[in-house]
């Protein structure tokens, strides 16, 4: 059984970076044909994909997100990780990795992310 973890710190400062480490077990992140993805989902908002790092190693970001975002795999501990950075309270969102973005995939159950003052 696949299983996803996320993990990181739940709050963090404006301005500073985010980094959140998705660690896969029951399956590896090369696997061909699947994109780990970074998702999240603002209050009262929908679901909103980040990026993803694909099996291979190449990595795909949102537009609006492409400037702070960066995503990376250790491929020796299979797990994947998610840096944002300059935060602000427009990122407080749930963050959320999956092996797809697709619901009813493989997700991790996710973490809140809080801005402190």
């Amino acid at each position: 059984q696949l299983q996803l973890q996320e993990s990181g710190l739940g709050l963090v400062k404006p301005s500073q970076t985010l980094s959140r480490t998705c660690a896969v077990s029951g399956g590896s992140i090369t696997s061909t044909n699947y994109y780990w993805s970074w998702i999240r989902q603002a209050p009262g908002k929908g679901l909103g994909w980040m990026g993803s790092i694909s099996y291979s190693g190449s990595t795909d970001y949102t537009p609006s997100l492409k400037s702070r975002t960066s995503i990376s795999r250790d491929t020796i501990k299979n797990q994947f990780s998610l840096h944002l950075t300059s935060v602000t309270p427009e990122d407080t969102a749930g963050n959320y990795c999956a092996r797809r973005f697709v619901p009813g995939d493989y997700w991790g159950q996710g973490m809140q992310v809080s801005l402190s003052s």
